[in-house]
């Protein structure tokens, strides 16, 4: 991943005249939906791609060792390896971007991964996932200890209280704090946009969150009744382009939540494309956060390659 986002003084000048045109943001989002699929050749390509933009997660009350290590396995071989030899791409060295678990697993994700032999970031959520409501203490110690651990990555949740009030100093102070407790490790604050209450809060939140120094801005935990949606993308899609726009950072985008199949991740990829250019197209600032998504892709690609599709027993288990 590159350089950290350099945090940037609060303006909230900026932040007060922010007004989103709900009905336009609406009908962009219509249009991704209603536009066809990437054409057959193209298709395996892309879906390969979208592989290497894949934070594999495990969230789960009964995550253990064994599942955790599973998962590994799973990020470092995301795709059969005679799928990959018959399109070529065996000697590429595709892994997905990262592995995403609760803080108290993240030794063994990071065990796990060293035994495979393999240099794939571990990324850790915290601060009280998935509603944020511990302590501030907590939540920092939260971030440190999982840091400590081996985590490189920290997917943090914000206080949505904070955005409901309006309360964007008591917010850019929250998200600065987090920053600083990652150290070296990457921040990535997610905003839980569900419930944030409108796409205005949304585009605000986003702004202050990367005012704060955040590296990436992710819509959703996973965990809330609605979670990664296009007018929400759309939004802050926006933000993190004015942002650049303004002050020549560069932040990261990461959709997470409710993203099962290859055709949504494809239109996810082509939303990125669109409106911030193939350049966002990296893992270093696109992410997708998914635990079911890989097993549609591998089929996908499955099918891609032997024309037919695959019975349960065919692809192992992700």
């Amino acid at each position: 991943m590159s350089a950290h986002c350099r945090g940037t003084e609060l303006d909230l000048s900026w932040v007060s005249k922010v007004q989103v045109n709900h009905a336009a943001v609406l009908r962009r989002a219509q249009q991704i939906q209603a536009r066809r699929s990437v054409k057959k050749e193209w298709q395996a390509a892309w879906l390969l791609k979208a592989v290497t933009f894949i934070d594999l997660t495990t969230l789960s009350g009964d995550d253990t060792f064994s599942n955790v290590q599973r998962l590994c396995y799973k990020a470092k071989y995301p795709i059969r390896a005679d799928l990959l030899k018959a399109l070529n791409m065996d000697d590429k060295g595709i892994t997905t971007a990262a592995v995403c678990v609760y803080p108290a697993r993240v030794c063994d994700a990071v065990k796990a991964l060293k035994a495979a032999g393999c240099s794939i970031p571990v990324a850790s959520v915290a601060t009280g996932f998935p509603a944020g409501q511990t302590h501030l203490k907590t939540r920092l110690e939260e971030v440190r200890l999982a840091v400590e651990d081996g985590a490189t990555e920290i997917d943090v949740v914000i206080n949505r209280t904070l955005v409901l009030m309006g309360q964007w100093e008591a917010l850019y102070d929250e998200v600065t704090q987090f920053r600083k407790a990652c150290g070296e490790a990457h921040l990535k604050t997610i905003l839980a946009t569900g419930e944030l209450g409108s796409l205005t809060n949304v585009y605000k939140a986003s702004l202050v969150a990367m005012m704060a120094g955040s590296d990436f801005i992710k819509t959703s935990t996973g965990k809330e009744t609605v979670n990664a949606t296009f007018p929400v993308a759309i939004v802050m899609l926006r933000a993190i382009r004015d942002f650049f726009w303004k002050t020549g950072n560069k932040v990261g985008f990461k959709p997470a939540g409710g993203i099962r199949t290859a055709k949504e991740s494809l239109a996810w990829l082509s939303l990125v494309k669109e409106e911030l250019g193939d350049e966002w197209l990296t893992p270093d600032l696109f992410r997708i956060g998914a635990s079911s998504l890989l097993l549609d892709i591998e089929r996908q690609i499955y099918h891609h390659v032997t024309g037919r599709y695959a019975a349960y027993h065919d692809l192992p288990m992700s």
